[in-house]
């Protein structure tokens, strides 16, 4: 059975909406290796229609040289959840359809291994609802935000996670694996 790990960059107050304000702060290459780690351990990408739309065009031209991550986001299979969607021409992508919890259950029974989100707001707030959301990998920037979409929404049921590790890097930026509880030991 699949988990879902979800990557995120994030503030301080909890924004991941258009992560453009990361691009204030230097990448460290050992942020950069934690990334590949993530991507290394997937099988499967599960992305939402937006996310899609804007990784399509941004990754598929990419080669391993100019960006190491390109071969993972090209090659991987990738999963898109939407109701509006009909076609994905990025190579290696499958419509899901629109937002089901039993659509993702589905998936995650099919997918042997890691099953890679980044981005995708709208997505993963409602898998965090569904208790659908095996990891949290968040990199956090020292900054706050004010507004934008922020990773859990007011109205998102109550949970608890683990901190499974944490990693501080010289551009200020902390790294934070959480793990969802299991049930009963919330």
């Amino acid at each position: 059975m699949g988990k879902i790990g979800v990557h995120e960059f994030i503030t301080l107050d909890g924004v991941i909406g258009d992560p453009s304000w990361s691009f204030d702060y230097s990448f460290d290459p050992t942020m950069g290796a934690a990334i590949g780690e993530i991507m290394g351990s997937s099988q499967a990408i599960l992305l939402g229609r937006r996310t899609y739309q804007e990784f399509a065009p941004a990754w598929s031209t990419r080669t391993a040289e100019e960006d190491p991550g390109a071969p993972f986001m090209n090659e991987t299979p990738k999963y898109v959840v939407s109701a509006s969607l009909h076609t994905a021409d990025w190579s290696h992508s499958s419509i899901l359809g629109p937002y089901s919890a039993s659509s993702i259950r589905d998936l995650k029974d099919q997918i042997d291994g890691n099953i890679y989100v980044s981005g995708s707001g709208t997505l993963v707030r409602a898998m965090l609802a569904d208790g659908l959301v095996d990891d949290l990998h968040l990199f956090v920037y020292p900054l706050t935000h004010g507004g934008g979409q922020r990773l859990f929404a007011d109205t998102a049921p109550a949970a608890k996670f683990t901190l499974a590790g944490s990693e501080a890097y010289s551009n200020g930026v902390l790294y934070l694996t959480y793990s969802h509880a299991a049930p009963g030991h919330e």
